[in-house]
């Protein structure tokens, strides 16, 4: 509530909900606190039939999920042996002494059906209330992705899904949403015929278009989606870089691999940001060569990325300290492609020919070498983001560009 931990967990139950056709009506934060605990149960039961809660479950004294859905529901705590029995065996065979605050989680509401967590000490639970369901899950995301995906899911979509709900998500770069709709808007006005919803949703730089179908015949559905994406494809295409959950990382390296080449990356003021992306994908070893983060200016000289007399007079965040970079990270890595970044992420630092915000992007391929220029702003965070996904952006054209001249 304070802004120190951020929730994951809503956002991908409302993503795992509605792969199996339930529409999620809302999400709610609240704090540990038995009265609003309370009253966000009495204002959810009166509006939806299925109520998800995380979090509360632990061995400590600031837990008091449990004890509160209790007196909610007029029950009482009792031990359970065979709980219990699970939580002594993980400890166990860990080598680790189980404490009594971990014992006190066997003590479970004698009116609840208790959901197995198979990866850790806190059991979920499952209450009824006048045909509707409330379910109690640990806050830690893996132990309550795996029981929602073994427990749960299966069980709410036997009891409630009716029609299915399936999507279909263009991704889109370097246009913004108002430019995207005044282009599309011919073919979004045709979506309400075939009972297709359409909504935007950006990000910096990026904008997605989600498509939403409901009905009952699954394969007529997709075929629908797929349909109707052709049809804005011409429309769009410069702007499209994937669909669905496909992410840069991934698109990079596909494209890499396909085309049985090399990656070498020069940050400087994206400070890593660019390899992280690369290397959060499993695989990139194949492909991803390797990168230097020369951050001083002596550092870009000393690695030879830099020649000194171009430092000298360009100056670091320059177009020509970019082409040096990318030129030299493909010699010193061995790689046929290869990024550069240098500029002034922020919040200091600018001056009259350099804003804060500038930051040049150099990129080498078989083609040779180039470097283009970018002012983002003035957010120093915002500014690596959009510097590291203009980068790669760069990348995929070059690469589809070298190879389609083949």
């Amino acid at each position: 509530m304070i802004g120190q931990v951020i929730d994951t967990n809503s956002a991908w139950i409302g993503q795992q909900l509605n792969t199996i056709g339930l529409d999620v009506l809302r999400a709610m934060s609240i704090r540990d606190r038995r009265d609003d605990i309370i009253e966000s149960l009495d204002l959810a039961l009166s509006r939806v039939d299925i109520i998800l809660i995380t979090g509360g479950l632990g061995p400590t004294k600031d837990d008091i999920t449990k004890q509160t859905l209790c007196e909610y529901f007029g029950t009482e705590l009792v031990l359970n042996e065979v709980v219990l029995e699970r939580i002594s065996s993980f400890f166990s065979s860990r080598g680790i002494n189980m404490l009594e605050g971990n014992i006190h989680q066997a003590m479970l509401p004698e009116a609840c059906t208790v959901i197995d967590n198979l990866l850790g000490t806190a059991s979920g639970m499952w209450f009824e209330k006048d045909g509707k369901v409330i379910i109690s899950m640990p806050g830690v995301p893996h132990e309550m992705k795996g029981m929602m995906a073994s427990s749960i899911l299966p069980a709410l979509a036997k009891r409630f899904v009716g029609d299915e709900i399936i999507h279909r998500t263009i991704l889109t770069y370097g246009i913004g949403e108002s430019l995207l709709a005044h282009k599309i808007q011919h073919w979004e006005n045709s979506l309400g015929d075939k009972k297709i919803k359409l909504a935007y949703l950006p990000a910096p730089g990026m904008v997605r278009l989600r498509m939403t179908l409901h009905g009952t015949k699954r394969k007529e559905m997709q075929d629908l989606l797929n349909e109707t994406e052709k049809e804005v494809f011409p429309i769009i295409q410069e702007y499209i870089y994937g669909y669905d959950n496909d992410s840069l990382g991934h698109i990079i390296g596909r494209l890499l691999v396909e085309n049985n080449s090399s990656l070498g990356l020069a940050e400087s003021c994206t400070g890593g940001y660019i390899s992280h992306i690369i290397t959060s994908v499993p695989g990139c070893s194949r492909y991803f060569y390797g990168s230097i983060v020369p951050y001083q200016v002596e550092i870009k000289e000393k690695t030879g990325l830099a020649k000194a007399e171009t430092l000298f007079h360009s100056g670091a965040v320059s177009e020509q300290t970019a082409i040096e970079m990318a030129r030299g990270i493909m010699s010193i890595m061995g790689s046929n492609f290869s990024l550069a970044t240098t500029g002034i992420a922020g919040p200091d630092g600018g001056n009259a020919e350099n804003p804060v915000g500038t930051i040049w992007i150099g990129i080498g391929s078989p083609r040779g070498v180039r470097a283009v220029k970018h002012n983002f702003g003035k957010n120093r965070e915002r500014n690596i983001q959009m510097a590291a996904q203009g980068a790669l952006f760069m990348l995929r054209k070059e690469i589809i560009g070298t190879f389609a001249q083949d």
